[in-house]
């Protein structure tokens, strides 16, 4: 408990469901994120747990921006026990029509910025011999998906990532972990729906049920609280034995 926690794109979503997990833990949260009202969400999650928290809308695509939020954190805090990389996009489209941008884009966010939050952040954690970070991959980081090339690149990478700092912080009590959630009923997901409903022109309804869930056994979307239960797992002390593993939420898809 009273730990310093940065999540990256914390604001919606998946990363709002495991800040609050940390919350409810009594960490203390950076937040981080796009949505305008990004100070109030942080400060409403503070005020119902009784923790501090604090906001910034650096721009995770640069290092430069990456840097500034780690800065942020260490003003505010003093320091961070736990990196939670989360932020990301997406965009669905075939290959050959893929346009380079969007592509740049979903590499940058999600994956070149766990890069530099991690780099930034490993020194300190080393030297305090303290330091949870994880990484939250998606079971496109372990299977592909049609249509989604920068998405599941980007994944993938995450989790070469994740071992390797595994390997770099394990002399440190400095350990990293890698979450891999099926679909998660969230903003971003909600948007693909949409676009997967007029790519293969069918009804949301479909597309939950013939193209979203097709894949898991269990026909469900996974819910927010239980990636945020993991995380909150291992972040704690007694989970330094586990590193460089890969956490599953996919209602069965990766059994397959």
């Amino acid at each position: 408990m009273n730990r310093k926690v940065l999540i990256t794109g914390s604001t919606s979503g998946i990363g709002l469901g495991i800040a609050e997990a940390f919350a409810k833990n009594g960490d203390h949260i950076i937040f981080n994120g796009l949505e305008k009202n990004g100070a109030e969400i942080a400060a409403e999650i503070g005020n119902r747990y009784g923790v501090k928290t604090a906001f910034k809308n650096s721009n995770l695509m640069t290092p430069e921006g990456v840097q500034e939020l780690v800065d942020f954190a260490y003003t505010e805090f003093g320091t961070i026990d736990v990196l939670v990389n989360n932020a990301g996009i997406q965009h669905v489209s075939p290959i050959e029509d893929f346009p380079l941008e969007k592509y740049q884009q979903i590499i940058a966010l999600n994956m070149n910025s766990v890069f530099y939050a991690s780099r930034a952040v490993l020194r300190q954690m080393k030297e305090q011999r303290f330091g949870r970070i994880i990484n939250i991959s998606s079971v496109h980081g372990i299977r592909a998906s049609e249509y989604k090339s920068a998405y599941v690149t980007a994944k993938h990478g995450v989790i070469g990532l994740t071992k390797v700092l595994a390997l770099e912080g394990a002399a440190f009590n400095v350990t990293c972990n890698a979450i891999c959630p099926g679909y998660v009923k969230t903003p971003l997901v909600e948007g693909q729906i949409k676009d997967q409903a007029i790519f293969h022109h069918m009804s949301e309804e479909e597309v939950i049920e013939k193209v979203m869930l097709k894949k898991q056994a269990v026909k469900s979307f996974i819910p927010v609280e239980k990636l945020g239960e993991i995380a909150v797992f291992l972040s704690a002390e007694n989970a330094a034995a586990v590193s460089g593993s890969v956490f599953t939420l996919d209602g069965g898809w990766s059994a397959q």
